[in-house]
């Protein structure tokens, strides 16, 4: 293993990527929102956060009504590798980003200002500006996959007995795989092997893509813009070395992006419209919808309904798994043409952490009859991460 450009692993464990600064008016808000119990402190109190507790999801962050809570900064570094010279500096921004970031120069919120994204990145002096979609369609790819070797599995299909067990649960957000981790090891055999988008595309950067552009991956410094602080965690995780380096350096996440086009002094709102690097750039539209509750669910099902049934979906839409409520639920009936039959595949959404216990409880006990499992932290999905704009014009 190299040793990577990322913050000490020892570093975010011991302080964590959520704090709690000197603002703190001990109001007891936050405590009303984080999933894990992770902050401590009575009403009147300043409070602080428990790192070992905390699945750095920043939902305390922009929940605060007084703006008393950070995440743990990478800018420093990200500009520091765009100064050098030495290094090639690529760039990934995620789904939630583009229909974000609009937001803090003044914009409708959900506007896509994805080609204006592209080009405040080249004149931030990223070398290439490449986009998480396509590692949303690994993502999707292996997932699809991975679950239709887990149904054959488990309807005695020879061949796939070293699969893992059913239901599968979606891995794609780090805060619910460090829940998952710290509450419930007893389920992680059945969470997808696939990494998130992220790490997929920081593996693909430095083994590819480093190998097409004549870049030694030593060289290679790669960035993220996401939605998500618990992204900061990830990245740093010891196991994400897949390329024999750190697979993704730094995150920054949609808030910081635009402090950073602030302080260089571009005109966002007048930029031009870009695209991204074509290398690794092109994508479907499943892994557009990646970043909002339900959206990995329905992709990862177009997936396993045409490798299963060899038929395409057509305009077909999942609509069921779509939605805002905490948990849901869907049957879709997926022809499995190797087998000669018909399987109901039925599934379950859940957007918010603090849902999915009585979940993952009815699976340990035997009592679930889902088949594959969503779980998302943030409300809604990423597109309500906490690194997005916080709009304190609404308290």
């Amino acid at each position: 293993m190299e040793e990577g450009n990322g913050l000490s692993t020892a570093t975010l464990a011991n302080t964590g990527i959520i704090q709690v600064t000197k603002k703190c008016k001990s109001c007891d808000h936050c405590t009303s929102i984080c999933p894990t119990g992770a902050i401590h402190g009575k009403l009147g109190q300043k409070h602080h956060i428990d790192p070992k507790l905390c699945i750095n999801c920043g939902q305390c962050l922009i929940n605060c009504p007084f703006g008393a809570i950070t995440d743990t900064s990478m800018v420093k570094e990200v500009k520091k590798a765009l100064a050098d010279p030495s290094k090639y500096v690529v760039v990934q921004e995620a789904p939630a980003v583009r229909v974000a970031l609009g937001e803090e120069f003044g914009m409708d919120p959900g506007t896509n200002v994805k080609g204006k994204m592209y080009a405040s990145l080249r004149k931030l002096g990223f070398d290439k500006v490449y986009d998480t979609e396509f590692a949303a369609d690994l993502t999707i790819m292996e997932e699809g996959t991975e679950l239709i070797h887990r149904v054959f599995k488990a309807v005695g299909a020879p061949g796939y007995e070293s699969s893992g067990p059913l239901p599968q649960f979606t891995s794609c957000c780090p805060a619910w795989i460090k829940y998952a981790e710290d509450h419930y090891p007893a389920i992680l055999p059945n969470l997808s092997s696939a990494k998130s988008p992220q790490q997929m595309f920081g593996a693909v950067a430095k083994t590819y893509v480093a190998e097409k552009l004549g870049v030694k991956p030593a060289d290679m410094v790669s960035v993220s813009v996401m939605p998500c602080t618990a992204k900061k965690y990830e990245c740093n995780r010891p196991e994400m070395i897949a390329s024999g380096y750190q697979d993704v350096d730094y995150v920054i996440t949609t808030r910081e992006l635009a402090d950073m086009i602030k302080e260089k002094g571009i005109d966002f709102n007048s930029l031009p419209n870009e695209e991204a690097d074509r290398l690794v750039g092109a994508s479907t539209g499943a892994a557009t919808i990646f970043g909002v509750t339900g959206g990995v669910m329905e992709a990862a099902l177009r997936t396993a309904y045409e490798l299963l049934s060899g038929q395409s979906l057509g305009k077909v839409e999942f609509k069921s798994v779509r939605g805002q409520k905490p948990i849901r639920e869907a049957t879709v009936e997926i022809p499995i043409k190797d087998l000669g039959t018909t399987l109901p595949v039925k599934v379950c959404v859940v957007t918010g952490t603090k849902y999915v216990g009585r979940v993952i409880e009815d699976v340990l006990a035997g009592r679930s009859s889902y088949h594959f499992i969503e779980v998302m932290n943030c409300p809604g999905g990423c597109i309500n991460g906490g690194g997005q704009p916080i709009r304190r014009d609404m308290y």
